[in-house]
């Protein structure tokens, strides 16, 4: 039973943080890229960001660049995403993904969580 399991999202106001959690359980996470995406309601799901498998490269999508931060930690098997300086567009359900090439689309991955919902208001 291969799965990941996303944790962390609430409601937060504008401009506050969140921390978001992927913990794996099955299998490991050390030989696979991880990618973080989310979904508005009504919209399509899109990469926000992405780490490889040694942590040694990450990538954003330009909306968030500069608010967030993507780290893993291998002993742990968990992918963490760090959310500064939250804007209301940010509201989304977070997913996280386990793939070999990582990168910020959709297709390159094969093992996906339930999602979490972040929820930015005041």
């Amino acid at each position: 039973q291969l799965q990941l399991v996303e944790s962390g999202g609430g409601l937060v106001q504008p401009g506050g943080s969140l921390r978001l959690s992927c913990a794996a359980s099955g299998f490991t996470l050390d030989y696979y890229a991880i990618g973080w995406f989310r979904q508005a309601p009504g919209k399509e799901r899109k990469g926000v960001s992405c780490i490889s498998s040694s942590g040694g490269s990450t990538n954003y999508a330009d909306s968030v660049k500069g608010r967030f931060t993507i780290s893993r930690d291998n002993a742990k098997n968990t992918v963490y995403l760090q959310m500064n300086s939250l804007k209301p567009e940010d509201t989304a359900v977070y997913y996280c993904a386990a793939g070999v090439l990582g990168g910020l689309a959709l297709e390159s991955y094969d093992y996906w969580g339930q999602g979490t919902q972040v929820t930015v208001s005041s």
